[in-house]
This record gives structure tokens, sequence and C-alpha cells, in this order.
């Protein structure tokens, strides 16, 4: 470690004194302070931390968890150059613990009052080792985060004690899998140094599983997925005190956007026989106090920071001084499997080294008080009862008086009860919505500041030359390169008029003349959701009062009213309530099939896929096979957004990535649903990103073949969470909407014949505008549009065929009744239709008396 000059040192400290944010040169600078120097920092951080614990209501408190640790596999397909935990099948007596052993340590565990279950484990080792893949295909699971959750819910069950998963890197896939089987999850980020990682002969080279933009992800996505995360840093494995400073940043950026970091571990490197790294020096435990600090004075007062007791020698004080307020897991039963030289303290011993220091040591659990207090969204119902058997309900800590005991974990068996604002679909045209944002606001979709952080600054684009873009869209309209597209979005005044007939040519070529509808019902079963959709003004939790769930009655009465005026489909999405099973997509398909077996169902999004499928444990492929059998005929494309993630992770908390929106939509074809596409804009991205949205879903067109249509969805800011931050902006202009619907059908010439616009978003006389510019579909007649009349648009929950015939009429060209798949209703369903006039009476507005 180079010196600092001294009055650099001196102007830092002066800062930390006065409460001032540190930058990562500031903080690089302090994590070299000595002597005097780190009495003062270490001073400073403690007033921090002394300040957080006050806030917290447990002032003087140290936390600890009374856990056992259970290393499920010591198999890893990394190579980390200073682990000892990992080794070769060869040395093992099997690639993993048998269920047996894991109960074993977990009866045991109990039996000491302990009530967390530490599941420790190498990263995906069936990836390296053909013995770990043999023994889970031999035993009958999938993968080995399979068997973790599996192993998760007998400990739930047989024991009582409380899982925290710490299986290495997770997708976001993952995490929704393993959230209803753990109150908490881990994983140390260690460092953000790429050289560690991608210079031969370094601790991390080798290691696929090292690399820190991989780890930050996934620091990110569970904090989109509302998880209590633990992670940490690692110091003295050979990073510089620069990259130190900004590990501790990194976490920073991921707790202030997410919230959902509930502990930062800061570790000191200890050495280790038969390791590549076993020459290298321990980190200096003096280097471990200002590092502490630091991270402490750069994280802030509500942060918890956490040091291992059992790697601080007899420096007990030391650390708290420098602003630890807790003490991690601690074992009576199991040793530290990841340094196993290094003993666990006693309890007892801990205590009075804590006392000493001035504090009282209190037992928490895995998840942390915060998080127990807070409930939804961090903690699954599933695990509810789990947790609420040992926590202390004023305070979150642990209750001294809890006992351990085996409890039932099942997915909910309900959530069909009618409940709330049931008739928000007519209400919110004639009373409107309760209050414009919820009173949460400030806090459940994320820290605002931090998110503008993320946005930046758009990077501005060139665009070619509008004529001759225009020129390249009449010989090859599918062939124009992203910055004729962008320059054609840019379209004005006769170069839009022009852009607007070139896109009607080819509509007329693919479409014909006709300008199509479907008589239609949405049904959005539910709006409890806690995603966290920054853009979403329809999301409620489940005590706000204009939440509601229908019944599973209740929505089959819907679709039967909707059948008696004609509909031939019923279009069905809903919140991702916390108590719906997995299952109950299925069991609303089956209702409506039951109750109208002639009805195409169109339902659940992508989202809703991927919600379904986690929480049945089930491939995608397998769930969509299951709601294909259970009556489920088409899929809509919603939950596409921008399927751009640096635009997604701004629009949406947690939301699924573009990844998986593709993965549903391609499998979804493949096992034979049809599905639509969309793009909804206007809001955080800007013509580059919805060029490149329309070309991805031409290419996936070309590969499947799956799409029925495109569908643009312009952003309806009045209540959206993201625009009354002052994130967004407000939807996009009128040209912009047209020049958009023109290029999507000049684009997904030859691809996709059907291009869609939404009158729920447009007023109709801009509907008329790009029917006259690409489009040739207007939707459906909805009969309940809620999720748009809750963000603030004012084009009214439904249309009546004769509305719809109007708004055409203008156009001169003919308009006509399809159903889904495009084709002509039966003659009884077009009578039914036109003696309702498409709209159910239940939703029609009640005229005022003249």
């Amino acid at each position: 470690m180079s010196p600092v000059n001294d009055s650099a040192l001196r102007r830092a400290l002066a800062r930390a004194r006065d409460g001032k944010t540190l930058d990562v040169t500031e903080a690089t600078v302090l994590l070299h302070a000595r002597d005097e120097h780190l009495d003062a920092l270490l001073e400073h951080a403690s007033r921090v931390r002394d300040a957080g614990l006050e806030s917290a209501g447990r002032p003087g408190v140290v936390t600890y968890s009374r856990k056992v640790f259970i290393p499920l596999t010591r198999l890893c397909r990394d190579r980390c150059g200073y682990c000892t935990f990992a080794t070769a099948p060869h040395k093992l007596d099997s690639p993993f613990l048998s269920p047996d052993e894991v109960l074993e340590i977990a009866r045991q565990g109990a039996a000491m009052g302990c009530k967390e279950a530490l599941f420790t484990l190498g990263d995906r080792p069936e990836d390296r080792w053909r013995q770990a893949r043999e023994w889970l295909d031999a035993h009958g699971y999938d993968d080995t985060l399979s068997y973790v959750r599996a192993m998760a819910i007998r400990v739930l069950e047989e024991t009582g004690l409380l899982p925290h998963l710490n299986p290495g890197v997770m997708s976001w896939r993952d995490l929704q899998r393993l959230k209803p089987v753990a109150p908490s999850m881990g994983m140390m980020l260690e460092t953000t140094s790429r050289r560690l990682f991608e210079e031969k002969g370094q601790p991390h080279f080798g290691s696929p599983d090292k690399d820190p933009a991989v780890r930050l992800r996934v620091l990110e996505d569970a904090g989109r997925s509302n998880v209590p995360f633990t992670t940490g840093i690692l110091i003295g494995i050979g990073e510089t005190v620069q990259d130190r400073a900004e590990s501790i940043f990194a976490i920073r950026r991921v707790a202030r956007e997410y919230g959902g970091v509930q502990e930062v571990i800061v570790q000191n490197f200890r050495a280790k026989p038969d390791t590549a790294m076993r020459g290298m020096p321990d980190a200096d435990l003096q280097e471990l106090a200002a590092t502490i600090a630091v991270t402490r004075l750069v994280l802030g007062p509500k942060a918890r920071v956490q040091a291992p007791p059992n790697l601080v020698d007899a420096e007990y004080a030391l650390m708290l001084r420098a602003g630890i307020d807790d003490w991690g897991g601690v074992s009576p039963l199991t040793p530290d499997h990841v340094n196993p030289e290094r003993p666990w303290p006693q309890i007892e011993e801990l205590a009075a080294r804590t006392a000493a220091a001035g504090f009282a040591l209190r037992e928490r659990l895995t998840i942390y008080p915060e998080y127990v207090l807070a409930g939804e969204p961090w903690l699954d119902p599933r695990l509810s009862a789990h947790v609420a058997a040992l926590a202390d309900p004023e305070t979150g800590l642990a209750r001294e008086d809890a006992v351990l005991e085996g409890r039932p974990w099942q997915e909910p068996d309900g959530g069909f009860v009618p409940a709330g604002r049931v008739d928000l679909h007519v209400e919110v045209d004639t009373d409107g919505r309760t209050h414009d944002r919820r009173d949460d606001f400030d806090h459940v979709y994320g820290d605002w500041e931090a998110l503008k952080d993320r946005l930046g600054t758009a990077t501005p684009t060139t665009p070619g030359d509008v004529r001759q873009a225009l020129r390249r869209a009449v010989a090859d309209p599918a062939g124009l390169t992203d910055d004729e597209a962008v320059a054609l979005l840019g379209a004005d005044g006769e170069a839009l008029e022009e852009l607007a007939a070139i896109a009607d040519d080819l509509r007329r070529q693919a479409a014909g003349d006709d300008v199509t509808y479907v008589v239609n019902r949405n049904i959005n079963f539910t709006n409890v959701c806690y995603t966290g959709c920054r853009f979403c003004a329809f999301a409620q939790r489940r005590t706000d009062a204009d939440a509601y769930t229908l019944s599973l009655d209740q929505v089959a009465d819907r679709a039967q009213e909707a059948w008696e005026a004609g509909a031939t489909e019923v279009c069905m999405q809903g919140g991702i309530h916390p108590d719906l099973p997995g299952t109950a997509y299925f069991d609303i398909a089956k209702a409506v099939k039951a109750r109208t077996p002639d009805m195409h169902v169109h339902a659940f999004s992508p989202m809703e896929v991927i919600n379904g499928a986690s929480r049945t444990n089930l491939s995608v492929r397998e769930w969509l096979e299951a709601a294909k059998e259970a009556g489920v005929d088409s899929l809509p494309g919603t939950a596409a957004e921008i399927l751009d993630d640096d635009v997604r992770w701004v629009l949406t908390k947690g939301k699924l990535p573009a990844s998986e929106w593709i993965d549903v939509i391609t499998t979804a074809h493949k096992v034979g649903i049809p599905t639509t596409s969309t793009m909804m804009y206007g809001h955080v991205d800007n013509h580059l990103h919805w060029v490149r949205h329309i070309k991805l879903i031409r290419r996936l067109q070309e590969e499947t073949g799956g799409f029925s249509e495109f569908v643009l969805l312009p952003f309806v800011h009045t209540s959206a969470p993201i625009y009354l931050a002052g994130i967004a902006r407000p939807g996009p202009t009128a040209r912009e909407n047209r020049a958009v619907h023109a290029l999507a059908r000049i684009l997904l010439h030859g691809a996709i014949g059907n291009i869609q616009c939404s009158w729920v978003k447009l007023q109709d006389d801009l509907c008329r505008q790009v029917l006259q510019g690409g489009v040739n579909d207007l939707g459906g007649t909805l009969m309940e549009e809620t999720i748009s009349r809750m963000a603030g648009s004012e084009n009214g929950s439904y249309k009546t065929i004769s509305e719809l015939h109007a708004m055409v009429e203008v156009t001169g060209r003919p308009a006509r009744q399809r159903t889904t798949e495009y084709g002509v209703p039966t003659a009884e369903r077009l009578a039914a239709s036109a003696a309702s006039d498409g709209v159910c009476q239940s939703v029609r507005r009640v005229l005022p008396l003249a």
C-alpha cells in the first residue's frame, strides 16, 4: 500500500467528521489511515453507526445470528486461488450431502437453539464435475439449485430453522425459484477488480463466477426481486486500495437503488495451506479496521456492517470502534467450513467481548429486523409463519422464548376470495382512483435519486438523411439501417406525410384495406402486485384502497357476460399477487373454459408465466404445456416494454429481464401457443431503442413465426410513478406516434402483417392518422380497460362497435370484426355482438338524466 499525502488524509478526515458525502478518491485516501489518523477515522465511523442504531430503535445493540453451517456440496466449477472449501470428487464420500445428513445437522442445530441454516456450496458443480451431474440425475434433480430448493423446504418443514442460501451466482429466474423457500440469500461481491479475474495467475482467473460484472448483476437481480441479500468484500487478495474503495461504492449503488442489501461483510483474507495463495500474507487487522470504517462512512447509518468474529483474533473492540453493528452467523455446532482453521468464538465469550466495548449482544434471524417488520414484498407469504414463530413482533429480532419446530411449507391454497374494490373496472370511469400515488411512493420503487444516476444522459444519435432513408424504405423496407430508421423517426412535415404514405402502401399489400377489431373483454383478475414496476399505476398493495382480487366465479361470470355480448376473446392478465398459487393461472383458464367452452383465452404475460413456473418449480416449457392443456389459446406479448435492459432497469424494478421475455415467447411459439408482440415507448427511452426493439421482434418472428400482430403502446404518464418522480417524460408526441407506427409497418414488412394501434392510449383523431400511416387493426372493444385508465388515460374503458366504425369511417376504409387469429367470426357471434354493440350492459356508462 503506497503512502498518501498527509494533508490529503486530513482533508478527507475533516469531511468525514463533518458528515460530508465522500467520493471514491476520498475513500481511497481514508483507507490508508493508520495510528492517530485511524483513531480519528474510527471515531467518525462509530458516530455514524451509533446514529443508525438509534434510528433503528436499538441503540447500543450489536447483533448476531445463531446458525448451523450446511456444506451441501464442496464441489465447484470455479478455481479460486485462496479457497480451501472447494475440492475434487475423489476426496469426498459423496458429491452432495444426502437429505438425511442435511436434516441431521439441522436437527442438532435446532436442539442447540440455532435459528439459521446456512446453506453453503460451490457454484454449479455439475458444469465441471461428471460425478455431480450423475448424482443429481440419479436423485431426480435437474440441477444443484433444484436440490438446494428441496432441502430448504425439508429444513423448514422438519426443523423450523430458517434457510439462508449461499449458492453462488444466481440468475434472475433462479432468484424467483429460491425466494419462496428462504427468507434471505447472499453472495460476496468480493471485489470489482477485473485484473484479478482476467490476468493469469490472479486469484479469480479461470473462475467464470468471479467476473465482477456477473456478481454485481446478481446483487442487482436480488434487489429487483425483493430478496434481503447479504454481500461484502474480501480484502487482501491482491486488490489495490482503490479497487477496495470502488467495490464499496459499487455495493452502495445497488443498496441505494433497490434497498435489498441487508448487510455488508468486510472480511479479511487468511492464507490457507494447500492453496495457490498459501504464501500470501494475511490482511493486517488495522487495514481491516480502516476498511470497515470507510465502508460504514460510505454506506451510511442505515447499513448493517459485519466482521466475522473468528477472523479478527482478539481485536473485537477494534472492529466495534470501526463501525460494525453485527458479528454475523456464529455456530455452537458446526465449524466455519470456509475458514476451518478459525473456530467460532463461544457465544458467551462474544457477548462478554461486546459488553466490554459498551454494547449489548442480541440475537437476530437470518433475515434482518427491518425486513421482518416490513414483511411484503421482502418476505414471501409462504415463509411468513416460519419467520413469525421466531421473530419478536416489536423489534424484528429473534424471540428469546422461540420454540424451534417444523412447520408446513406450501403454496398458498386460496387467493380467490373476492376482496377489495372489485368494481374498479367500472368505477375508474365514474369515481376514478382514490389517490394519485401510493403512500409508499418514496421507497417501494427504490431510491429515485439513485435511479436518476443510472439513467445518466442519453447517447446522442446522428440520424442519416431523411430523404435518403425514405428512398431506402421504398426500395428495401426491412433493410433499413439503424441510422436510417432513426432518421425516419425524426421525420416531420412533408417527410412525415411521405413516410406515412410509404407505410400505408405496405399496409395495403400486407393486410388490405379492412380495419379490423375483435369483440373481447379484458379481465384483470387482481391488481395486487409487489413487482415494483415504476411505470405502473395499476399495481396496489393488498391493503390499498384501490386493491382488489376477483374470485374464480367472478372471472367466469365476466367471461360469460362477454360471451353473451358476442365476444370471441377474453384477455386476462393480473398483478403478481403473492397469495395466488402457481397453479392459479391454470384454474382461471379452466374456469373460463368451463363456463364458455368456445371462448378464445388470450391470457398471461411472460411475467406471469415466469411467476407461475417459479412457484410450481416447473420449467417454462412444462408450465406453458400445462397452461395450454388448461385452456390457454394464446399469450399477450406484454411485459416487453422496451427489450433493452438498460432501459428496463430504470423503467421497472423487478420485472423480468429482456432475455427471459424472449425465452418465454419463443418457448410458447415452440409448443404451439401463438402470441402478440408489443412495445411501450416514450418514457425513459430514445428513438434508437425503438428501432432496435422492432428489429428484435422481426428477428424473433423470422425464427418462430409465432407473432400474430405488433401492438404499439404509447406511455401514459399522468399517474405513472416514474413520471411523478420527475424521471420519465410525458409520453411520445403526436408526431412521434405517427412516425413510429409507420416505421413499425416498414421494418416488419414481410414478417408481421398486422400492426395495431391502441385507442385506449391515443385520441380518436390520432388513431385515424395512424390508420392512414400503416396501421390495420384497432385491437378490441375491451369492455373493461383498467390498467391505462389507472395511469390517467382519458379515452374510456371500452368502445362499442358503433364507436369503432365511426372512428374508421372518416378514413374511407371498411371496418370489420375479426377473431383473435384474424379470421371471420361465426354468424352467431356476429349477430350476438351486433345486438350488444360489442359491449356487455354491466360495464356501460350510465348517461345522466336530461
